[in-house]
């Protein structure tokens, strides 16, 4: 079914694990003619849960899209859906899903109320710009007190969160209080909450607002009133909530048929956060819809498949992407060609001919592709990128080796290729330690990336903790010298540099400055001087970690016409900077990162007790129907083991999650460890 830019919907399914996201992903794709029969996460037959460790575990591990096209009275209607993994473990999917989408549905399960994954994904859409929409699932259970659950929500996310519909008949059916003004619901007379959404959708636009105080509602045209609505959804002004139960079909139909109607399309919404580089600072860039202009496009998703090669799943900004057509990848010079264009549902590639702009499509066997690469067909195009989601950093680690000899290059590819599916999962190999170290989100995060080493590409690995990431760092200002002279018989070596060291604010990095006078050392030499800080920068001072938050200025040193070499200014630079910082009370930094932990309430005080002798500064606590979710910053070198730890006090019913927040010093027994441990190896060398 042809169809334009004005016709797509793209809308992605996000929340709390459990919430019932792939269920209603299931009964949206059914009501809307995609699949003759939903599929269940109990018999392993959905669409997007195909992956066979998904089916194992029981939820969703990966985003997957898929669409549904529908004939309306209005013309055809395509709507791309995408499903998110809920677990915080796997948000990096989950985050990727928001660069494709004008809307994101935050799915609430009807019996446990707003959770912490809800808020989350809220407040990354907000962050955003996105329109939101909150969709209560599951309101046909018989605990569900969706009156008290309405409230809830209202004071999570705001006096916004207004329902379009409500539930009828203690959950069995649906009533519409957007479009009709009269009946009973189970919250109460309908006029009531049709009166207060079309207060909030009309005030949202000064003209609207006049002529239905002049006329009433009924003076008010259909365009009046929906364009008034996007304006709300793009502004933040209304966040829309649906009841429904996915697994029944209750509200299903009526959910779609508002995405339908009311969701905007890629031309009414915000506009996407892309930036250019040029030859100058970034800029933002306003990409049109229109089909005629030059193509940008975003990858927003790679999957290295062993029967397609890697494929690249992008969300189309600008112009029309055709089969057979020459794309550029970033700013490569070589175009590659479009051999192939597919539409996912799920595992399933189907061909088509083009992609219009706001469609999402896929592109396979095309190396060159990585995630958030940007596809246009311009070689003189200056570098256009998506403004950076603001994924959380990958703090947990695992040291990892084959585990049979011979598999040491198998191993480096498959983990290239995982990383390059996930944004939160990232490779690293430790010159210091010779380590490959992959880390991720979470203890789960990881091991399920190895079942995929194992399961997908036939590698077996041994795993151990890693060193944990310290850093370096000086408290005092300091002074260095160093003269290197060095006489071999021919040509000899000579260089001397004069420094002084001074600390900068946490996270303020490295800087270099010349501030040599006179020609003392010329020119030709500061690049070798910066070179040799480097390598100490690199290598650690005190414990053989990586020093950061530090200015160096050269000011003054000497050099001999004949025997003054680059190597010889490298060697003095760096004993010049170790110098100084002996001097400059080095310090050494641990990264402390942000832990948020959920479990049942009645194991709030074994939470409590176990964090605070690991050092913990516990920075907020909610409680809501039975669970607590516990905030705190911890040193991460005090989270070995956690994961079995609280397993074991909550019986198997507490999650955490962390993201790196920052780096302060140890406490001084700490580096007295570190520093002894380093000693010996040190001086061995």
């Amino acid at each position: 079914m042809p169809y334009s830019t004005a016709s797509i919907r793209n809308v992605a399914l996000a929340g709390h694990p459990a919430a019932g996201k792939t269920t209603l992903f299931e009964a949206l794709l059914h009501a809307g003619g995609t699949i003759t029969t939903a599929g269940s996460i109990e018999r392993g037959n959905t669409v997007s849960d195909f992956d066979p460790i998904e089916k194992q575990r029981g939820h969703s591990l990966d985003l997957a899209v898929a669409s549904i096209d529908h004939d309306t009275r209005d013309g055809p209607i395509h709507v791309n859906l995408i499903d998110t993994p809920g677990y915080p473990d796997f948000r990096g999917p989950a985050l990727s899903a928001l660069a494709a989408v004008e809307t994101v549905a935050i799915v609430i399960d009807a019996d446990t109320g707003v959770e912490y994954g809800a808020r989350r994904m809220m407040e990354y859409a907000k962050a955003r710009r996105l329109c939101r929409v909150v969709v209560v699932n599951k309101i046909d259970h018989a605990d569900a007190d969706l009156g008290q659950l309405l409230d809830e929500i209202r004071a999570a996310f705001g006096s916004e969160c207004l329902p379009l519909n409500l539930p009828a008949d203690r959950g069995t059916c649906v009533v519409d209080c957007f479009g009709q003004s009269s009946g009973d619901s189970d919250l109460g007379p309908v006029a009531d909450w049709h009166q207060k959404i079309i207060d909030q959708v009309v005030e949202i636009n000064e003209t609207v607002m006049e002529h239905y105080l002049d006329t009433g509602e009924d003076g008010l045209s259909g365009q009046e009133l929906h364009d008034a609505f996007e304006q709300c959804l793009r502004e933040g002004h209304l966040v829309p909530v649906l009841f429904c139960s996915a697994r029944s079909g209750i509200g299903v139909a009526e959910l779609l048929d508002v995405a339908e109607r009311l969701f905007p399309n890629p031309a009414e919404a915000n506009p996407p956060a892309l930036v250019t580089n040029g030859s100058g600072p970034a800029e933002p860039l306003i990409a049109e819809p229109d089909p005629g202009k030059h193509v940008i496009a975003d990858v927003f998703k790679v999957v290295n498949d062993p029967f397609v090669g890697k494929l690249g799943v992008f969300r189309v900004y600008q112009g029309t992407v055709r089969r057979d057509s020459q794309l550029f990848v970033d700013d490569g010079r070589k175009p590659v060609r479009v051999g192939h264009l597919f539409k996912l549902k799920g595992r399933e590639h189907v061909e088509i001919d083009q992609a219009v702009p706001g469609d999402i499509a896929a592109v396979a066997k095309i190396d060159e592709l990585h995630f958030d690469a940007v596809l246009h067909d311009r070689h003189d195009e200056d570098h256009v990128h998506l403004a950076a989601l603001d994924f959380p950093k990958p703090m947990f680690g695992l040291a990892v080796e084959a585990a049979r000899k011979g598999q040491e290059q198998k191993l480096a590819t498959a983990l290239h290729k995982l990383a390059e599916e996930d944004p939160c999962f990232t490779v690293e190999h430790q010159v210091e330690t010779n380590e490959t170290v992959i880390r991720g989100l979470s203890e789960l995060h990881l091991r399920i990336n190895l079942d995929r080493l194992r399961d997908k590409y036939g590698v077996e690995v041994k795993s151990r903790p890693p060193r944990i990431a310290y850093r370096e760092t000086i408290s005092a200002a300091a002074e260095g010298h160093h003269r290197h002279k060095k006489q071999t018989g021919g040509a000899g070596q000579f260089g001397e540099v004069f420094l002084r060291i001074e600390p900068l604010p946490r996270g303020g990095g490295f800087e270099f400055v010349d501030e040599v006078k006179g020609g003392t050392i010329p020119g030709q030499f500061l690049p070798a001087i910066e070179k040799g800080i480097r390598q100490a920068i690199a290598t650690g001072a005190v414990a053989g970690y990586p020093i950061q938050d530090v200015r160096v200025v050269v000011y003054d040193g000497k050099h001999h016409p004949v025997d003054s070499k680059e190597i010889a200014f490298v060697t003095a630079g760096k004993k010049a900077f170790l110098d100084a910082v002996s001097k400059a009370r080095p310090q050494v930094l641990e990264p402390i990162v942000d832990l948020e932990v959920s479990a049942p309430e009645q194991h709030m005080g074994d939470i409590s007790g176990s964090l605070a002798a690991k050092r913990a500064r516990i920075t907020g606590t909610d409680a809501a129907r039975g669970e607590v979710v516990v905030r705190a910053q911890v040193p991460l070198s005090e989270l070995e083991g956690y994961a079995a730890e609280l397993k074991s006090m909550t019986a198997g019913r507490g999650r955490y999650s962390l993201d790196f927040s920052h780096y302060e010093p140890v406490p001084a027994q700490v580096q007295h460890k570190l520093v002894a441990a380093y000693r010996p190896h040190h001086d061995e060398e």
